[in-house]
């Protein structure tokens, strides 16, 4: 075996040059391999981060489309009525048993607040009116073509507890002039199911009629009020409208579901006929309406709705002594999708001071219809019977008659309705009517 042979130390010498020569020549490959690398790391990181921000701003803009059309939705989407409801308290109910089966807001129950949407904040707005062709044997009566009220029923949720509540009525007088009137208004805190509060302007509690249905037409199976519920400028003889305080709400009392309704308020003015009926700003004397009702709607028939409720206040007309009223109203309705049958009876009394006379206006009516498909044949009968000396009232008397009509719902948003009256009276001859009325709600 041979032994490894030295090299010479000029050898060794060369050897090492060559080697620090080569890597002298490697060094800027290998820097410039490096720099490459560290370009190219660079380079995706700037892509990464541009793509990231791309990303981003597209995430960002689809969350602003979902967003406009989430509010295109609810701007568009329409109230359920409840009543419309709406029992309510003193005249708080959009909601209407009658049909069609639902309303624009709140409850069916009467005498409850209404109760809207809270997932939506926004203010909403249902819209109802009619038209009416009529006429009729009765002295000075013409055949005519009558624009019934625009009704726009406003809510709006400002809280959770905080509701917003209006109608706002266009309409035209006997002279053919438009008019606007703010029918209802009101702010409403309901805590919870067993109180509501509610100020401004209401429907007056009276009995069940009154605060069922308002100022639509459409809402009514029948073209009209019963006479005892006319509104004031159509020559009704109660206090339809007030401006005051009202409190509602539910009673423990189980199965039988018990209601209340207490109300403080203005109530009506008496100094003149010309004036106006409701006192919006201010009272013609220091003492104010009360009116307490109480209402129960059992579990064990459904449908089923019973009460009474008494009404008070000091009228003070001119030139004449002070009159007491008190008002007393008793019903009994029952109101399902298919059948409805409306009883009430109220008495009116009025008793001037230093006067021993009292004077009392008792009555009634009844309604009944049942519904067959989309149409829904209804019959009414109809009492009031006041004196002839009456005090508020001298030219209402004695008048009763019966009303027959049929009404079709065209769609769930168009009614036709066709209806014939007879009316007797106890001075003058009795009279018919007949109206074709076109109800709808937009």
């Amino acid at each position: 075996m041979q032994s490894p042979k030295l090299l010479p130390a000029s050898a060794m010498i060369a050897s090492r040059l060559v080697s620090r020569t080569s890597c002298m020549r490697v060094a800027p490959v290998i820097l410039a391999i490096l720099a490459s690398a560290c370009i190219a790391l660079a380079q995706q990181a700037t892509n990464g981060a541009e793509s990231d921000r791309q990303t981003i701003q597209m995430l960002l803009r689809r969350v602003e489309q979902l967003e406009a059309r989430v509010s295109q939705l609810e701007a568009a989407k329409t109230p359920v009525v409840a009543a419309a409801g709406s029992g309510e308290t003193s005249g708080q109910t959009a909601a209407t048993p009658a049909p069609p089966e639902s309303e624009p807001e709140g409850k069916s129950a009467h005498g409850m607040a209404e109760r809207m949407d809270t997932s939506n904040t926004l203010m909403r707005i249902r819209g109802f009116g009619d038209v009416t062709f009529h006429g009729g044997d009765r002295r000075g009566d013409t055949t005519s073509f009558t624009l019934g009220q625009l009704n726009l029923f406003v809510t709006s949720d400002i809280s959770e507890r905080f509701k917003l509540l209006s109608e706002i009525v266009f309409e035209a007088d006997s002279r053919n002039a438009m008019g606007v009137d703010v029918e209802r208004l009101l702010l409403q805190y309901s805590p919870n199911d067993h109180l509501n509060i509610a100020v401004g302007r209401y429907h007056t509690a009276i009995g069940y009629y009154n605060t069922a249905y308002h100022h639509s037409t459409w809402l009514q199976t029948a073209t009209g009020r019963p006479f005892l519920f006319r509104f004031e400028d159509d020559g009704g003889i109660l206090p339809i409208h007030n401006v005051g305080v009202s409190a509602s709400g539910l009673l423990p009392s189980g199965k039988l579901q018990l209601h209340y309704v207490a109300e403080v308020g203005n109530g009506r003015a008496s100094r003149s006929p010309l004036d106006e009926a409701v006192q919006n700003v201010v009272d013609e004397n220091n003492t104010k309406s009360v009116n307490f009702g109480i209402f129960a709607t059992p579990d064990a028939i459904r449908g089923l709705q019973v009460g009474f409720s008494v009404y008070r206040d000091r009228l003070q007309p001119a030139n004449a002594p002070r009159i007491g009223e008190t008002i007393f109203a008793a019903h009994a309705v029952i109101v399902r999708p298919n059948f409805e049958w409306l009883n009430e009876v109220l008495d009116i009394r009025h008793a001037p001071d230093g006067s021993a006379r009292v004077f009392n206006t008792p009555g009634f009516y009844s309604q009944v219809s049942k519904r067959f498909g989309s149409y829904r044949p209804y019959f009414r009968y109809q009492y009031v019977n006041g004196s002839d000396s009456e005090p508020v009232f001298p030219d209402v008397g004695l008048r009763q008659g019966p009303s027959a009509g049929l009404r079709f719902d065209a769609s769930e948003s168009v009614a036709l309705k066709l209806q014939y009256d007879r009316t007797l009276l106890r001075h003058g001859d009795a009279y018919n009517s007949l109206a074709l009325q076109l109800g709808f709600t937009f």
